[in-house]
């Protein structure tokens, strides 16, 4: 299994796609998933629930994916928050996608999809996350400016294989 995280606009879901396509295995997003489970949006869940109620129900969920065989698997961008996220993900290949901030607002623009672009210090979360994401990491991978082609290529290399099988 990999492991893709990094803050939202990385580009986790558009590589993590097609690296699956590329290893011949299956593609989950964390988000689609959570989504999927509970029957309503992520932002719809982060207004019932708030963002408490949402990293518990992400938690749960991303423990259940990270019992499959050989996925790609994108988190979300603040799953690492949680300790229980952070401990499961220690045993698969975890690839941070670096972006600087300005690349990642660029690539999400006003997304109304994602409830924490209304955080009103988004320079700050983005820093508050860095190093929890490298502290997870087993490769490190620049995704700036690059095409999500090149990304994969880069994620490919950084693993040291072309399979998972």
């Amino acid at each position: 299994m990999i492991v893709l995280v990094g803050f939202m606009g990385a580009g986790k879901t558009t590589v993590g796609r097609l690296l699956a396509g590329e290893l011949g295995v299956p593609f989950v997003d964390a988000d689609e998933a959570i989504e999927a489970a509970q029957g309503r949006s992520v932002p719809e869940i982060f207004a019932a629930e708030g963002e408490e109620g949402f990293r518990r129900i992400e938690a749960e969920t991303i423990a259940g994916l990270l019992a499959a065989d050989d996925i790609v698997l994108a988190l979300g961008g603040g799953a690492l928050g949680s300790e229980r996220v952070r401990d499961a993900v220690t045993a698969h290949r975890v690839v941070l996608l670096d972006v600087p901030l300005a690349e990642a607002l660029a690539r999400v623009g006003g997304d109304t999809n994602r409830p924490m672009l209304r955080n009103p210090d988004l320079p700050a979360l983005y820093e508050g996350r860095q190093q929890a994401y490298r502290d997870a990491a087993h490769h490190v991978v620049g995704a700036d400016g690059l095409a999500p082609r090149e990304v994969v290529d880069a994620v490919l290399a950084a693993l040291g294989r072309h399979d998972l099988t």
